[in-house]
């Protein structure tokens, strides 16, 4: 007790916003990072780490300390190894803050963008009986995913989708991922779904779909080549039997909290009070 008011007396107002600076750094590091796959991971390492110190020195393990001192520093050049697309992210979204209110709203639009030409895309495409899959990715990091497939990095445009789904063209088997309002890859690879191996139902792309809503908090957008039948899969479950109105609003549900996140919370509330909502065109 005594050590401890001890550290409170040598404590002085530098020294109190030098904590809240640094405690801040480290919320802004973990909120960005939440819901993503590094979150895990890094929990996993941490959870280690603690434990290892906490052991050592409770029952003095002297080697067990010296492998721990000396592991440091091959940690911190192992993060950045480990988590490379999060940290890409990271810096994206950092840099994508800065340009005022202009960017937020900007970001805002662009999300709404994406899901107009994303449901007018699906639309022509049903009509054409042209296969698809469309991955939207959201939190959770596809880099793994996009991998897979070749690289697109193209703006998202409603003829750009056709051409990707023309059956005649080289990347129309496989998955558009798309990231924010990019098309990064085409003809990627998705893990196919185990809990709907016994439905007869559902063809690959069904089944891909609900593969990846399965592992991540993506929303996967399916055009039956057979029935021309527009289906959503998100959270491990299929919607289907959309059209362009629903469409619509499921793809409008899912980025709401997107679409939100680009404001300012004042400006949320604001909203809210005044019961106005986002103009999303259908």
């Amino acid at each position: 007790m005594n050590d401890f008011l001890f550290i409170l007396s040598q404590l002085n107002w530098l020294s109190v916003l030098d904590i809240l600076l640094v405690s801040l750094i480290f919320f802004g590091l973990f909120t960005l990072i939440q819901g993503t796959r590094a979150m895990p991971l890094l929990r996993g390492v941490v959870i280690i780490v603690v434990v290892a110190v906490v052991v050592s020195n409770l029952v003095q393990l002297t080697a067990v300390s010296w492998l721990i001192r000396n592991a440091l520093p091959a940690l911190l050049v192992a993060v950045p190894v480990v988590f490379q697309p999060e940290l890409r992210r990271l810096l994206e979204r950092l840099g994508s803050t800065t340009g005022g209110f202009l960017s937020v709203r900007t970001r805002a639009s662009k999300l709404r963008d994406t899901i107009e030409t994303v449901t007018q895309a699906c639309i022509q495409l049903s009509r054409s009986r042209h296969g698809a899959l469309i991955v939207l990715e959201r939190e959770v990091g596809l880099q793994d995913i996009i991998e897979t497939g070749v690289p697109i990095n193209g703006e998202v445009s409603r003829e750009l989708l056709l051409t990707l789904f023309f059956p005649r063209t080289p990347l129309h088997d496989g998955a558009v991922i798309i990231r924010g309002d990019c098309i990064v890859a085409a003809s990627a690879v998705l893990p196919i779904s185990t809990s709907a191996v016994g439905d007869v139902d559902l063809g690959t792309r069904h089944r891909a779909a609900l593969g990846i809503s399965e592992i991540s908090d993506a929303i996967a957008v399916v055009v039956s080549e057979e029935t021309g039948i527009i289906s959503i899969a998100y959270g491990g479950r299929l919607i289907r039997r959309l059209d362009e109105s629903r469409l619509a609003k499921v793809l409008t549900a899912v980025y709401r909290p997107q679409i939100e996140q680009a404001w300012p919370r004042w400006l949320v509330w604001l909203r809210g009070r005044l019961g106005l909502k986002e103009r999303v065109s259908s």
